[in-house]
């Protein structure tokens, strides 16, 4: 059997276990699609009332805003679907000696430790997303082309791909620290800042400072932005910064894999 199909097969283990743990504990599952439901309606309802103040937020108009909110929506629900609670889990995997039987499986670790749980209720939030995106390019007038939606499903992969990377280079920091809570908390506090636009921090010398730094030193405004103007046909300046934000996704790919690995040289296993 080739690699890809043993992956694809192993994964679709992953995917039946996940929905099997969701229908033993509906209430769950119910709880979980309110109150995403909850603070998607939230998020929809400020905004909304502020563009009923303002036509402008920045170089932004309603309808390309809401673009915007949808592709850091769909961005963040993958993320958190299929790798939050798995690089959560790792310190703990760490701490009780159980990462040695990842260890010794037949499998790559790092795709075991990353990918084994699935939270399948974030499906709903996924389509939340896609809901407010279609509209929100429809409230815009114009025709997406082919070519365009390729492009931005790239873009989409790639910030994933970022997000994914930075999370479990944190994440394998708990084989010194054994417990990296902070470190993770420090994730979401990093994170908060590619809510809004890129744009949106400039005007001050401060903002500026935060612009370059979450642009270009660790680009989470970058990897957000560029697909939402990308798919609602606003001005890219400069104009390589798409090929920057995937560049920059398989750099940081390829350092979160080394610190993984890395990480692993220091381990001490239960038995040890």
């Amino acid at each position: 059997m080739s690699g890809w199909l043993y992956y694809t097969r192993v994964w679709r283990v992953f995917v039946a276990n996940a929905l099997i743990r969701e229908l033993q504990f509906r209430s769950n599952l119910i709880t979980t699609l309110i109150t995403r439901g909850f603070w998607f309606a939230v998020q929809l309802v400020l905004f909304d009332l502020i563009y009923r103040e303002v036509p402008l937020i920045n170089d932004w108009n309603r309808a390309e805003y809401f673009g915007f909110m949808a592709t850091g929506m769909l961005i963040n629900s993958l993320v958190e679907m299929f790798f939050m609670s798995n690089c959560a889990q790792i310190s703990e995997l760490i701490r009780t000696g159980d990462l040695d039987y990842a260890l010794v499986k037949p499998i790559d670790t790092q795709f075991l430790v990353s990918c084994e749980r699935i939270e399948l209720p974030m499906l709903c939030q996924v389509a939340m997303a896609l809901g407010l995106l279609i509209y929100s390019v429809c409230s815009s007038g114009r025709t997406v082309q082919p070519l365009e939606i390729a492009i931005y499903l790239s873009l989409v992969i790639a910030a994933v791909t970022f997000f994914y990377s930075l999370m479990i280079a944190l994440a394998s920091t708990s084989i010194w620290f054994g417990r990296n809570q902070g470190l993770l908390d420090f994730w979401f506090y990093i994170t908060i800042f590619a809510r809004y636009p890129g744009s949106i921090y400039s005007g001050s010398p401060t903002g500026e400072v935060l612009r370059f730094a979450f642009s270009y030193v660790i680009p989470i405004l970058l990897v957000v932005t560029v697909p939402a103007r990308v798919l609602m046909a606003m001005v890219i300046e400069p104009n390589w910064l798409t090929g920057l934000t995937i560049l920059a996704s398989a750099v940081t790919f390829a350092a979160g894999r080394m610190v993984f690995h890395w990480s692993l040289r220091y381990y001490r296993s239960a038995s040890s």
